[in-house]
């Protein structure tokens, strides 16, 4: 299994050098020897064929009717060995035979052969079915002793001596040529078919190299890309993963929110212009004006009073509503809302605000624009009712597509970490900037307080 492992964990290129080139080497010996084989029979048969028309014809008229005469005279036998033994014949031919079909030697320079029978090899029976048989330095007949040890590169060549009327094979010749040329010759026919197959194959193996190293390197580059595009789709996926957990977390939070606003609401009606209101009712009912004795001055003062208690209800009313309504903010530019803001604040608190824009967007979507308003709104409210507004500014900026807005105050601070997110409105601000996507920060030391929100504006233009 490791060793799978460890191929498999090589590319593809690799994989191909190692096996297409233990293949590739594989065929090369196989092919190369076969060919280099074909090649040496080719040769060899050529070579022994030329060979055994020289001495065909050299012996053959020497030679009685074989197919009347078992045996060979003397005077035969000194002719072959005055030919055989001299001259460019003998100089070729290290030793000769005369076979008989029964396996019987006629003729041999080697006289111990004479006259000895022997069992057919397969050689010989090849040659007398008409066949010539020609190898070179493979002698593993049992009378070829001395040719096993001469040392001598040695053609053994089996020719058929055939009857000329009849064609009828009538004896073999067995004889050894010296090869010393033809070894040369052989070897030079070895080496170039073996460089021939050598070429081809390398050749081959390396174009098909060039391929497939070219396709495993597309395949590689693909699959960087693919495991790059997975790696984002993985770490947007967990954003998105932490966004819809951010965005369920907000939703459940507004919902307490919001009745926590309408409670708070229904306290500031009942707890202000409700008890005006209940005032001035139970003022209606009082004998001041019931009573027809009551003086002209007394029932003017008793009715200046509730006029008086009802104004200041209706102030209450609208700046209730004032709180609640928001400015027409969709043809409003995000410096004329901050403007807006700031102004509101200034009326109803008398407390004086600092403004400053930087790179101010040239528009934004109307969920960012109230967004932005209520952040600053309750921001600025915070910090008057909690560090009587003292220092108070607002700063917008822009920086790396995202838009800034900050509101400060030099209050005496807090700490932060003591502080539950459901107080001084900080789980509202934060469930707003969150919903849309931004990030809330709230930091505070005995130098003032600053609350600071951001949101990215080309996610705010997609939506």
């Amino acid at each position: 299994m490791g060793l799978i492992a460890r191929w498999n964990s090589q590319s593809l290129a690799r994989q191909f050098l190692l096996a297409g080139g233990l293949v590739a080497l594989c065929a090369m010996v196989v092919v190369g020897a076969f060919v280099a084989s074909l090649i040496e029979n080719a040769v060899t048969r050529n070579s022994a064929a030329t060979t055994a028309l020289y001495v065909d014809s050299v012996i053959a008229p020497l030679l009685p009717d074989m197919q009347t005469t078992q045996i060979l005279d003397d005077s035969v036998r000194q002719a072959l060995d005055e030919t055989l033994g001299q001259g460019a014949l003998g100089n070729r031919l290290f030793s000769f035979r005369l076979w008989r079909n029964d396996g019987t030697v006629l003729y041999s320079n080697d006289k111990n052969l004479s006259g000895k029978q022997f069992p057919l090899s397969n050689d010989l029976r090849m040659a007398f079915s008409g066949q010539m048989v020609a190898k070179f330095n493979r002698i593993d007949d049992v009378e070829s002793e001395a040719e096993r040890n001469s040392g001598k590169p040695l053609l053994e060549i089996y020719n058929p001596v055939l009857q000329p009327w009849s064609g009828k094979v009538v004896a073999v010749s067995e004889f050894y040529e010296v090869a010393n040329d033809f070894e040369g010759s052989l070897n030079q026919a070895r080496l170039l078919s073996w460089l021939v197959v050598a070429a081809f194959t390398m050749t081959f193996f390396a174009l098909l190299s060039i391929i497939v190293l070219r396709g495993s390197r597309t395949i590689d580059s693909q699959r960087e890309a693919l495991n790059g595009r997975i790696g984002e789709l993985s770490a947007l996926l967990r954003q998105n993963e932490a966004l819809r957990a951010r965005v369920q977390r907000a939703t459940q939070r507004s919902a307490s929110l919001n009745e926590s606003y309408l409670r708070r609401i229904g306290a500031d009606l009942h707890d202000g212009p409700a008890q005006l209101i209940a005032y001035a009712s139970l003022r209606l009912d009082s004998q001041t004006l019931i009573a027809p004795t009551t003086q002209p001055d007394e029932r003017e003062a008793s009715l200046k009073t509730i006029k008086s208690s009802l104004d200041d209800a209706m102030t209450e009313i609208r700046g209730i509503c004032s709180g609640l309504m928001l400015p027409h903010i969709e043809t409003d530019t995000l410096t004329d809302l901050l403007k807006r803001a700031i102004r509101a604040h200034e009326q109803r608190t008398g407390v004086s605000v600092a403004l400053s824009l930087d790179k101010t967007p040239a528009d934004l979507s109307t969920s960012a624009k109230i967004c932005i308003y209520r952040f600053v709104q309750e921001a600025l409210n915070n910090g008057y009712r909690h560090a009587g507004g003292i220092g108070q500014k607002v700063a917008q900026s822009s920086e790396d597509g995202q838009i800034i807005v900050e509101v400060v105050d030099k209050g005496q601070g807090f700490d932060t970490s003591g502080v539950a997110p459901q107080k001084l409105g900080l789980a509202g601000l934060r469930d707003r900037v969150e919903s849309l996507g931004g990030t809330f920060q709230l930091s505070s030391s005995d130098r003032g307080t600053t609350v600071r929100m951001s949101l990215n504006i080309e996610e705010m233009e997609q939506a």
